[in-house]
């Protein structure tokens, strides 16, 4: 038979029922609503993808409980994160959805940060995928050209040094190209329309803006894909991305362009970034403290969630061709996407202080 302490006992009990049997403690949600958290307003990214999934995670756990959306902006997301961190029960009543800007400002040390992520456990991890690309004024219409673009001055339209947007500044640095950000963009939306205009001549899409939006201005030869930051397959190694296959990842540029693989904090930095910003964007996740019966509910949940013949049907824009990460695969991706070592954290940090006038 399972022990659980009598703290968890407590804890649980007023939330998810936990009986315990001969085989281990069976947990029931039945007659119960769940809150999934989600620290964004509603209507947003986060916030569609929490609503989509909510009802295929109730419908697999014991005892198909109600899950509502509670939604608690503020911060950049950092207010949910916290409010969660410090307020949440280990009893199953609660998840929380976390996304890139939960998990970079944690990553980069932030000090308006209050949650640890190894105090969380993954159910399931949702990637997503972006690409970097220039216009075709800078004289070339292929990737494999980049190397071409060495000697010239380019303009990034950014939103901000710490976001998203860390990643292709690291990305870019390493790869020794000379670029000049423009800080201020409200959204990678008018970053897109600068670059169409011809007021800047680089810039990156995550994938729902790349196939809707930038596909048709490589098809009319004004846009070329330079990589894309890859997804992480089962054994952690960046592999291309199943949305656009035909573009290579960074690592395979970085590998062309300098003759030998990434290495160092540098590299270090960018990967810890790049997975957070974009391969292991979305987990969602519970108190590590939560009894172990409750934990191995939800996971298999999602589990069965995620083989649901109507959400692979219905996947469409909202997860896209992503696989995604359940069970020991959600472990690896949220590993890599919420964890950086001291040495690139200082890097990055110093970095981005130096070059960007970053404040932590």
């Amino acid at each position: 038979m399972i022990r659980i302490g009598r703290r968890a006992l407590l804890g649980a009990a007023a939330g998810a029922a936990i009986l315990p049997g001969r085989a281990g403690a069976q947990v029931s949600f039945a007659g119960r609503t769940i809150e999934f958290v989600i620290p964004f307003a509603e209507a947003g990214g986060s916030d569609v993808w929490a609503r989509f999934l909510a009802p295929y995670i109730a419908k697999y756990l014991p005892g198909q409980p109600t899950i509502i959306i509670r939604n608690i902006p503020g911060g950049g997301s950092i207010t949910g994160g916290n409010e969660f961190a410090q307020r949440a029960r280990p009893d199953g009543m609660s998840f929380f959805g976390s996304s890139a800007s939960t998990q970079l400002p944690f990553l980069l040390g932030d000090r308006r940060v209050r949650y640890d992520y190894a105090n969380w456990v993954p159910m399931i991890v949702s990637p997503t995928g972006g690409v970097v690309y220039v216009s075709s004024r800078t004289g070339i219409s292929r990737g494999d050209q980049i190397a071409q673009l060495k000697d010239k001055e380019l303009v990034f339209p950014s939103q901000g040094a710490t976001g998203l947007d860390v990643v292709p500044i690291l990305a870019l640095h390493m790869l020794g190209l000379k670029v000049r950000y423009v800080f201020g963009m409200r959204g990678r939306g008018d970053a897109r329309l600068a670059v169409e205009r011809g007021d800047a001549s680089i810039d990156h899409q995550t994938t729902p803006a790349w196939l809707t939006q930038v596909v048709p201005m490589v098809q009319a030869g004004t846009a070329v894909p330079l990589f894309s930051y890859g997804v992480q397959d089962e054994n952690g190694k960046i592999v291309r991305d199943p949305s656009f296959p035909e573009i290579p990842t960074f690592e395979e540029v970085y590998r062309s362009m300098m003759g030998r693989e990434p290495a160092g904090p540098e590299y270090d930095a960018y990967l810890a970034c790049s997975v957070s910003a974009f391969a292991g964007q979305k987990p969602a996740v519970l108190p590590k403290e939560t009894p172990a019966p409750i934990i191995a509910a939800y996971r298999k949940a999602c589990e069965d969630a995620v083989r649901d013949p109507e959400l692979i049907a219905r996947r469409g824009d909202i997860l896209g061709d992503y696989r995604q990460a359940v069970g020991p695969a959600a472990d690896r991706l949220y590993a890599t996407a919420t964890s950086i070592s001291p040495e690139a954290r200082a890097w990055v940090r110093q970095f981005l202080t130096a070059n960007h006038n970053a404040r932590f």
